[in-house]
């Protein structure tokens, strides 16, 4: 039996950040970069990709599996043409969660101890002392979307004291966090959120959740961080939250369009914070490990692990 052959759907310059790490991992793989290299679409048994252009995956008509190298599967969802039949497989990675829980823990720290406002007061060389306006009891994390990153962030936030509340599609239980479920519920965990931490996956149902009609549900001076998807954002409708002085600030790791252009609003609106997709970042040595894993699974005729439910969206 010929050996498999994995196809790196990539840009470029990300291939040679792949492409040693799985050759030493998994010497038996075949290995091919498209648009470098030359190849037969139906030699081609597993694909490892991010953001694929729409309707390449369906080219490949042997195809076993394809592989997420983010957490993310939106990039394969927006494909209408999508191979259905293929199973979609999601990166997991405990690194990847921890990350994302530093840069959130990392954030409400830095509003509640209102550190923007010392750097401002820095930059007009001005000596301002404050009292924090609430005990960390008083302030409110609400985490929209409380599934597996969802559930690290929350438990790193537990030990400053804040209270916590979660919302998700169905009911979870997670030590310390109020937990509301469903469409119904979303008012009422909106209400009780003063710092409000976007983790969902981008589906049909989610794609410009964060709008006018949600910010509206906030408590007035509430603050956004979002960390999951730009297509969860209407860039519009934050922009007038803020300049209305309803919301307070925002973090915004995810964009529509990345990198984010220039001139984007976002830029220099003074409330707030662009970063530039780094909340937590695949580490190409743990994510080539995960493919290859699976990759042998599959050969031994195993059952997959990871594998996104294509109506769900994750």
């Amino acid at each position: 039996m010929s050996a498999p052959t994995l196809l790196l759907v990539v840009p470029q310059t990300w291939a040679p950040l792949w492409l040693p790490h799985l050759a030493q991992i998994a010497p038996e793989l075949t290995l091919r970069v498209v648009e470098r290299d030359t190849f037969a679409p139906e030699s081609i048994d597993y694909v490892m990709s991010f953001r694929p252009k729409p309707g390449y995956l369906k080219t490949l008509p042997n195809l076993k599996a394809v592989f997420s190298i983010g957490a993310g599967v939106d990039g394969f969802l927006a494909d209408p043409e999508y191979p259905k039949h293929v199973p979609l497989v999601r990166f997991v990675e405990k690194g990847l969660a921890e990350e994302m829980a530093q840069f959130c823990v990392m954030h409400v720290l830095i509003h509640y101890r209102m550190q923007r406002d010392f750097d401002r007061a820095q930059r007009d060389g001005k000596w301002r002392q404050a009292l924090l306006p609430k005990r960390p009891h008083e302030t409110r994390v609400g985490i929209l979307g409380i599934g597996e990153i969802g559930t690290v962030v929350a438990e790193r936030l537990l030990p400053f004291g804040f209270t916590l509340v979660g919302w998700s599609r169905t009911r979870k239980h997670v030590e310390g966090v109020e937990s509301f479920a469903g469409d119904n519920e979303l008012p009422a965990f909106l209400s009780r959120t003063d710092i409000l931490i976007c983790l969902l996956p981008l589906t049909k149902e989610t794609r410009g959740i964060l709008n006018a009609k949600l910010f509206a549900q906030l408590p007035k001076d509430a603050f956004v961080i979002n960390v999951a998807r730009g297509g969860h954002l209407v860039d519009a409708d934050l922009i007038a939250a803020l300049d209305s002085g309803h919301l307070s600030g925002a973090v915004l790791d995810v964009f529509h369009q990345e990198p984010l252009p220039e001139g984007n609003p976002f830029w220099t609106h003074p409330k707030v914070t662009v970063t530039p997709h780094i909340a937590a970042i695949t580490e190409p040595r743990v994510a080539a490990q995960h493919v290859v894993d699976n990759i042998r699974r599959m050969e031994r005729g195993e059952t997959l692990q990871n594998v996104v439910d294509l109506n769900r969206g994750y």
